[in-house]
């Protein structure tokens, strides 16, 4: 199973969605996608939504952007402080 590790994206997109009562089935339908794939995808970090997508699931979930995804968001953070960094003191 080695060659179908891959890096999974963490995310909260399942713990809001089920806070908020609604099943994938339903986010799905709302955003505009005839089934649920798409859905579980992003909620298993397999994929990311668009920028459009991660939007509309911030307003849906009631919840900012960067709670979607705060551990990516944490890393980029700490990515572009750190090449801030650089540049002051390189």
């Amino acid at each position: 199973m080695r060659g179908k590790d891959i890096k999974k994206i963490p995310n909260c997109l399942s713990k809001y969605r089920r806070q908020k009562g609604f099943t994938q089935k339903e986010v799905a339908r709302i955003l505009g996608f005839k089934q649920s794939s798409i859905i579980s995808k992003w909620e298993n970090g397999v994929s990311l939504p668009s920028t459009t997508y991660l939007l509309k699931l911030s307003v849906l979930y009631g919840r900012p952007t960067e709670a979607l995804f705060t551990d990516l968001y944490k890393r980029i953070k700490e990515d572009i402080f750190a090449a801030l960094d650089k540049k002051s003191y390189g």
